[in-house]
């Protein structure tokens, strides 16, 4: 570890277990066994708010890929965990959510360190949001069931299904939510009786790697969760195709999902993607403007922006048009720029160099196609990945920044007239992952909804989610769900049976 970071850790009272777990070798998880880094090639871990190395992780190689699978493979075959009743793996599951909360503060260290984000939100959203998912899909364990049925055909039969797990799942993380992704995407799998071999992204691995400590501690069997730290390009690519591996579930990119897609889709596998999004917000005439602004301030600049389903394209109703950018200009002034472990931090630093610098060329393409800038605008010059809270005006539906996903804290704006054009400017995207209403007319609300081109809708707020409800887009965002009952049916096989009576 750099003396920066050690000095960065020092300065805001990181744990010392937080502390230990960082400056420890890391290693894979294969098989229930602690793999070291050996002769593999390593990737160091940096610290976005100071740009100092953290750790290194091992690149995992094709051969570990292998022997993590046969490790699931075996385990979802004919191991313990294929055998455990279904109560049984409901109270493993709820054990590993106790130890999840007891160790909340230390998880939320860890993702702060790692992502760059604040760490008061990484204990709010990000850890809260994994226990939670955690517990929900426990509860399921216990109810699942197929049904009977009575035929129409000649003779008698008795019908029935059952619900059986697919097998082995592939799970690909992202950079931005690593831990609470990742329990969207595992818990479920678990639930049902799938095993799973997981690879985290390579610039945020460090909260799974703590997490796999915690499914230990728990007694979930050897083999069922396995972790492969690499790059996604490789290792995420041979997962795609490995025949060992019956479902791939990936959330990132657009781009790169759909390399996956057609990777997964030519072994016939089954397949969830979690894609980009340029989420739409519409404010309209009689919302209130105070409680709009801040919620579409928080809605796009959470995470710097860092999120799938951020509000990045506002289209304001005419009349109240330079009243709402006022506010969201003046609310905006009150969001500090911090170091994640800041406990007053708001808008954190992006996770890498490259994700500053791509936002920061999105900035400059912006000025040069026309739009404003009202607030912001600029790389911050001081240590650490940090973009301002940035807002454009004037801007058009073919610009660069209004079509393409920033991934940063950059809102695009517009005016509009009707309700007609407000739709026609949502709908105008390529993305369909989700879409904001700020009203009070719930009459016009529950009209304009079902117009929307979107997998999930917000009403007077941004990025509202449960484990209880679906997650997961339309149109170029990708198909499947995360979350919600929707999810296990993604994770099940439904089998026929047919028993003749004589």
């Amino acid at each position: 570890m750099d003396a920066v970071v050690q000095n960065y850790l020092e300065k805001f009272g990181v744990r010392e277990e937080t502390q230990r777990f960082l400056t420890k070798p890391k290693k894979m998880f294969i098989g229930g066994a602690w793999v070291p880094q050996g002769d593999r090639q390593s990737c160091a871990v940096i610290e976005p708010s100071t740009t100092g190395v953290i750790t290194d992780i091992p690149m995992a190689t094709t051969a570990d890929l292998d022997r993590a699978v046969e490790a699931a493979r075996r385990q979802f075959d004919g191991g313990p965990w294929r055998k455990l009743k279904p109560l049984e793996r409901e109270r493993l599951l709820h054990r590993l959510a106790d130890l999840l909360e007891w160790n909340a503060t230390e998880l939320a260290e860890i993702e702060s360190i790692d992502v760059g984000k604040s760490v008061a939100q990484a204990r709010d959203v990000d850890i809260q949001g994994t226990i939670d998912t955690f517990r929900y899909f426990a509860g399921w364990a216990s109810k699942l069931h197929g049904r009977t049925v009575e035929t129409s055909l000649p003779g008698d039969y008795v019908a029935y299904t059952r619900k059986e797990p697919i097998g082995v799942v592939g799970v690909i993380v992202p950079w931005n939510f690593p831990l609470q992704t990742m329990a969207w995407k595992v818990a479920a799998a678990l639930a049902v009786g799938c095993t799973v071999v997981i690879k985290p992204a390579e610039l945020t691995s460090l909260s799974t790697l703590r997490f796999v400590e915690l499914v230990q501690e728990a007694g979930i069997p050897d083999g069922v969760v396995n972790v492969l730290t690499g790059r996604g390009r490789e290792i995420g690519a041979a997962m795609a195709s490995h025949p060992g591996i019956d479902k791939i579930t990936f959330t990132g990119s657009t781009e790169v999902g759909r390399t996956v897609g057609h990777t997964a889709v030519g072994g016939i596998k089954r397949l969830t993607l979690e894609l980009g999004g340029k989420s739409p917000v519409l404010v309209l005439e009689d919302a209130d403007i105070e409680s709009a602004a801040q919620a579409v301030a928080n809605g796009i600049f959470f995470n710097a922006g860092q999120v799938c389903d951020a509000g990045a394209r506002v289209y304001v109703q005419r009349r109240i048009h330079d009243k709402f950018i006022g506010a969201l200009i003046e609310y905006t002034r009150t969001l500090k720029i911090a170091p994640g472990l800041d406990r007053d931090c708001f808008i954190s630093p992006l996770v890498s160099a490259l994700q500053r610098d791509r936002v920061a060329s999105y900035i400059e393409d912006g000025r040069r196609e026309g739009a404003e800038v009202v607030y912001g605008g600029h790389a911050l010059d001081r240590a650490g990945y940090f973009v301002e809270p940035t807002i454009f005006t004037h801007c058009r539906s073919d610009m660069k920044i209004v079509r393409e996903e920033i991934f940063g804290p950059v809102l695009v704006t517009a005016p509009f007239d009707n309700v007609d054009d407000a739709l026609s400017l949502a709908n105008d995207s390529r993305y369909g992952l989700a879409a904001a209403i700020y009203s009070n007319d719930l009459n016009l609300v529950n009209r304009l909804i079902p117009q929307l081109r979107a997998g999930m809708v917000y009403v007077n707020a941004h990025s509202t989610i449960d484990p209880s409800m679906p997650f997961g887009g339309f149109k170029e965002s990708g198909f499947g769900k995360d979350l919600g009952p929707e999810q296990l049916d993604h994770l099940m096989e439904s089998k026929a049976v047919w028993i003749t009576l004589r």
